[in-house]
């Protein structure tokens, strides 16, 4: 009885410790890049930016002058927090049945417009693939989103049918789907 009664009291102060230190921001702050997927609006809920958090899919969208698009659209369920977005996500990994096809993307577009991300906020980014080079069949994108103040940790997944190429360019993070 006596073992078990220190067990729980040493899990009640571990518990205490991790809400007190995630609830106060602590730790995380040794200046890494990493930024905090915090909610927009500092509520209580768990935020919609956390890869967990949220669904990606992609679509193809209308081709341009040499090149083929993708969208990646990201939905959050009711429940999550929104949060801030900005610029292009970074480490985008493209895999087709499980395997990595070792096609890395570069970026465009400006990279510091913000926009909210959450439930009833769908946003979006576009992979552009050169039209003149011959493309590889990708089904899951993988990439790390970021924040106005840095990346947010973890990796998000997206899932649907595309070609990717050398000279692949992913776009920075816009409102809508």
């Amino acid at each position: 009885m006596r073992r078990n009664r220190k067990f729980a009291v040493a899990l009640a102060a571990t518990i205490a410790t991790t809400v007190l230190t995630g609830a106060a921001g602590v730790g995380g702050g040794d200046g890494g890049g990493a930024a905090q997927a915090s909610p927009a609006t500092g509520g209580g809920a768990p935020s919609a930016c956390r890869p967990a958090n949220h669904i990606a899919k992609i679509t193809e969208a209308p081709a341009s002058a040499g090149h083929s698009h993708y969208r990646v659209t990201l939905t959050a369920p009711r429940g999550y927090e929104p949060c801030r977005l900005a610029g292009s996500p970074t480490d985008v990994r493209f895999s087709y049945r499980g395997s990595e096809i070792g096609i890395t993307a570069g970026r465009y577009g400006d990279q510091s417009t913000m926009v909210t991300f959450g439930p009833d906020h769908p946003v979006h980014f576009d992979i552009q693939v050169p039209s003149s080079a011959r493309g590889t069949a990708a089904d899951e994108a993988s990439f790390t989103l970021r924040a106005p103040d840095g990346e947010i940790p973890g990796t998000s997944v997206a899932e649907g049918r595309a070609r990717v190429a050398s000279g692949t360019l992913i776009g920075p993070v816009r409102r809508g789907a």
